[in-house]
């Protein structure tokens, strides 16, 4: 599902000329297999972020590859990356992301708008979604009116809309109290469960990362540890 094969990457920083190399991965390697919950956990600075941007194509690797789905996407430009996305992969962000001028059922039905479906599709999904996710009294409620945890079951209602096979989220928990934390992750391992869904979850969470069925660190930029927390 997800290959990552001999990955570098650094940032170069300082004037042209005088510019340093910093190093932020280093021969990164790391496979993960359809219907797993993955974590990658690491403190701040460890990689975990740009490993993130990496597979979404945000930015381009300095060396290695990255396969996803059997497809090599590491040469991809920008407009292949868009196309990627929209037809593969959904992304749940710490701080959700919603457009705070769009309603609950528009922030949902927005990923549908852009792959072309016609009015009537978009609402049949979006309402049968915002049930499941248990958001079905609050279609029309702008981010500001719902709590954190409604907020960030619209940002995964959201991801999954255009039924993703992959899930990449960036600290999904972060921004959640401990019995919001857990509401969501069991959620998000219910949809598991229901779609065989592939999550990549990016964390600095222990309570995160045991909730996975593997987890990888990072440390300093290389992949120091793998353990096994669940049968697959």
């Amino acid at each position: 599902m997800i290959e990552v094969n001999q990955l570098f990457h650094s940032f170069f920083v300082g004037k042209k000329g005088e510019q340093k190399e910093i190093s932020v991965l280093k021969d990164i390697s790391l496979s993960v297999q359809q219907g797993e919950i993955v974590s990658v956990v690491g403190r701040s600075g460890s990689g975990k972020s740009t490993l993130l941007h990496l597979l979404s194509g945000y930015i381009p690797p300095l060396s290695g590859e990255i396969s996803i789905k059997g497809t090599n996407v590491t040469s991809f430009n920008e407009k292949e990356w868009a196309k990627f996305r929209l037809d593969n992969l959904g992304f749940i962000f710490q701080n959700f992301q919603l457009i705070p001028s769009l309603t609950t059922f528009e922030n949902v039905e927005l990923p549908l708008i852009l792959k072309g479906l016609s009015e009537g599709e978009r609402s049949e999904k979006v309402k049968k979604l915002l049930k499941r996710v248990g958001l079905n009294e609050h279609m029309n409620h702008y981010p500001n009116e719902l709590s954190g945890g409604q907020q960030q079951r619209v940002s995964i209602a959201r991801a999954l809309i255009t039924e993703p096979s992959i899930i990449l989220a960036d600290e999904p928990t972060g921004s959640l109290d401990t019995e919001t934390e857990q509401e969501i992750l069991m959620l998000i391992k219910e949809l598991n469960i229901e779609n065989n869904i592939t999550f990549f979850i990016i964390t600095h969470d222990d309570e995160v990362a045991a909730f996975s069925h593997r987890k990888f660190m990072l440390k300093d930029g290389l992949l120091v540890k793998e353990g096994v927390y669940l049968e697959v």
